[in-house]
């Protein structure tokens, strides 16, 4: 099953375009971050910290690609909230706070769906 759904994610991955492989990024940090809440419920620690850490490491991704020199200040402002969102998810990890996660996956409801709205035809 692991070897269908791994091959299954990279043929998805290499026929997405760039605009729409983003588009997953924020649906794979939201899926995290619901595993997480979840995880702390249930008390289960190591599927917590595997959710949040899989969090963590996709906005780091988001927060490394940004074209600064394309996006001017709007990749700025991008980048400081990553920042945000990866300084309450640490935070969240550290207290068990589901709230924080709540707090978080607003956030990036808002910014995916902001990008969802961008025609991927225009420049």
């Amino acid at each position: 099953m692991r070897y269908y759904t791994d091959t299954a994610s990279a043929t998805i991955s290499s026929e997405a375009s760039p605009h729409r492989l983003i588009s997953m990024l924020y649906d794979g940090v939201l899926e995290r971050l619901a595993i997480a809440r979840s995880s702390i419920s249930r008390g289960d620690v190591g599927a917590k910290l595997k959710a949040i850490n899989g969090a963590i490491q996709i906005v780091e991704h988001l927060r490394v690609v940004l074209d600064h020199d394309a996006g001017g200040s709007l990749a700025e402002r991008l980048d400081a909230l990553y920042d945000y969102c990866l300084r309450r998810m640490t935070l969240a990890n550290a207290k068990n706070d589901p709230d924080i996660l709540a707090e978080v996956s607003k956030l990036i409801v808002t910014i995916k769906s902001g990008w969802d709205a961008i025609d991927p035809m225009q420049r």
